[in-house]
């Protein structure tokens, strides 16, 4: 009976069609970008201080600079060793007072009481507008920022488990579309949200449709998954040119929905997945679109198509138990399951490490973004998590070698990149056939965990020392990187079928070698032994 893989071998197997399909899916990955890390431009924090409604009439009345005026009545606080103006208390003023003149001089308020903020904040971001300074989300509200970008990754964790159901139920084609229809209008929903409740539900429900309608697209994908990954680099790329141009975080929000209301097009341009098709028993579309497929890629039939069949029905049902029942099946997904987590805190925190720096966050992101771009041809299996921890705890002892900590940040983060991508296909190499997707789905949920703790490692230990959320970050990607070394060597050995091969690796090994061994016997010796005329083979 013929396969669906001997069809589309004849049907091309990686033909015009194909390519066709993915570069259009890969597209997905760059507005994705923006969604995961644009909280660094949508959600950026600038200098502030408290306002006084006194101290602004008194500034427009004497001529006094912004900045002259914070100096002249903002406390000061000891910030990690340092003497800085105060961002949330403020002197109890009465600025009313006609005892106050113009004269910076005469302005001293040494013993004056000081206050929480009462009357909002003033921010130095002229011409630019994030939502902390739209929803005021400092100083005791400062947390709810890292609320921003949780309640995305609690999004991402739900609409991956159920995107990727739907998608077996209804199909990849469909959900994808449905997952886009509901990113177009949640995306909206974001830009428009009246206040921060309204915000972060509309957040969520983002984050349900990117991530599920990413996980639907990546589906398509073959031996090309690389190149779908360096998109989000590119997306990457493009975002802070984006921001720069975009002074207001609800246009930018605006932007970046936009191309998945254009991805809604897909629907006359991407067929349905012929393999879901002939799982679902409905074998007339499957051979329409193999059929077509063939057609575009010019290729011709031979084989009797009428015939096709399933070949990757599995009769063995997966469960839980199967990925911890075992020694080293048990220990296959704890260290896949921390690297899923470590990888995805360690990127994301160095990434959104970018717009708390103080530094020209659109600069830091043309220098960070293409580094992505190059490394993924050349991942392995090595303990690439190693050079991003080397990373985080350089950035701490050569604070003040500028270009040294660019050219390690760029090492760094080339290293979380390369190693956040060779998690997924490891992922895949070290579990059985029938329980391979399940261990995938499972390992998997714990990047979205640690997209969730992520914000609020980085965040709330900045406050206490800017460089802490390095040590935490360094320590992670350490441990990460050594359990990596338990793992088993992948490069040439066949994929694993039972669970058995993963616990007795040896048999496999033999396996294999009897294979060869009865091939051998299958041929005249001395082609075997000499080779010197393939022609007869």
């Amino acid at each position: 009976m013929t396969t669906f893989d001997d069809i589309l071998e004849e049907a091309g197997k990686f033909g015009r069609c194909q390519k066709r399909i993915f570069a259009l899916l890969c597209m997905v990955s760059m507005p994705w970008a923006g969604v995961y890390v644009g909280i660094v431009f949508q959600g950026f924090t600038p200098d502030h201080w408290c306002r006084d409604s006194g101290v602004v009439q008194r500034r427009e009345a004497c001529g006094w600079s912004l900045a002259e005026s914070r100096r002249l009545t903002v406390p000061l606080v000891n910030s990690s060793g340092v003497l800085l103006p105060s961002t949330c208390e403020q002197y109890e003023v009465d600025w009313n007072s006609t005892t106050f003149t113009c004269d910076a001089r005469e302005l001293k308020f040494n013993e004056t009481p000081i206050t929480a903020c009462k009357d909002g904040w003033e921010y130095d971001y002229e011409g630019r507008q994030s939502f902390v300074t739209e929803f005021d989300l400092v100083c005791a509200d400062g947390w709810l920022v890292d609320m921003y970008q949780a309640t995305l990754n609690v999004g991402f964790l739900v609409g991956s488990i159920a995107i990727g159901y739907l998608a077996d139920r209804f199909g990849r084609k469909m959900s994808f579309l449905m997952s886009n229809l509901l990113n177009g209008i949640a995306g909206i929903l974001v830009a428009v949200a009246p206040n921060y409740v309204s915000l972060l539900v509309f957040r969520t429900l983002y984050g349900f449709g990117v991530k599920g309608g990413w996980v639907a697209g990546y589906e398509f994908r073959r031996t090309v998954g690389v190149i779908y990954q360096m998109f989000f680099s590119v997306g990457i790329l493009l975002l802070p040119l984006l921001a720069y141009f975009i002074t207001d975080w609800r246009w930018l929000q605006v932007v970046i929905t936009i191309p998945y209301i254009v991805f809604l097009s897909y629907y006359w341009f991407i067929p349905e997945s012929p393999r879901w098709l002939l799982s679902q028993n409905k074998k007339t579309k499957a051979v329409k679109i193999t059929e077509d497929m063939a057609k575009e890629n010019k290729m011709t039939l031979s084989k009797n198509i009428e015939t096709l069949r399933d070949d990757n029905a599995d009769s063995t049902t997966a469960s839980f138990m199967d990925l911890i029942r075992t020694p080293k099946m048990r220990k296959h997904t704890f260290i896949l399951s921390y690297n899923w987590f470590t990888s995805a805190v360690v990127y994301q925190g160095l990434i959104m490490r970018l717009g708390i720096l103080g530094g020209n966050v659109y600069v830091d992101f043309l220098i960070a973004g293409p580094v992505g771009v190059p490394c993924l041809p050349f991942s392995s299996s090595s303990p690439l998590n190693l050079p991003a921890s080397s990373h985080c705890f350089d950035l701490i002892f050569f604070a003040g070698m500028f270009w040294f900590k660019t050219v390690v940040a760029c090492i760094g983060r080339l290293g979380i990149t390369m190693a956040f991508e060779m998690v997924v296909f490891v992922n895949t190499e070290l579990y059985p056939t029938f329980v391979r997707n399940l261990g995938v789905s499972v390992c998997s949920t714990l990047c979205d965990v640690g997209g969730i703790v992520a914000p609020f490692l980085l965040y709330r230990l900045a406050v206490i020392w800017l460089e802490l959320p390095l040590i935490i970050f360094g320590s992670l990607a350490f441990l990460a990187g050594g359990l990596v070394l338990l793992l088993p060597e992948t490069r040439g050995v066949p994929l694993p079928d039972t669970i058995d091969d993963i616990e007795f690796p040896d048999r496999v090994k033999e396996k294999v070698a009897l294979q060869k061994q009865q091939l051998a016997n299958l041929l005249p010796n001395n082609d075997v032994s000499t080779n010197k005329d393939p022609a007869t083979v």
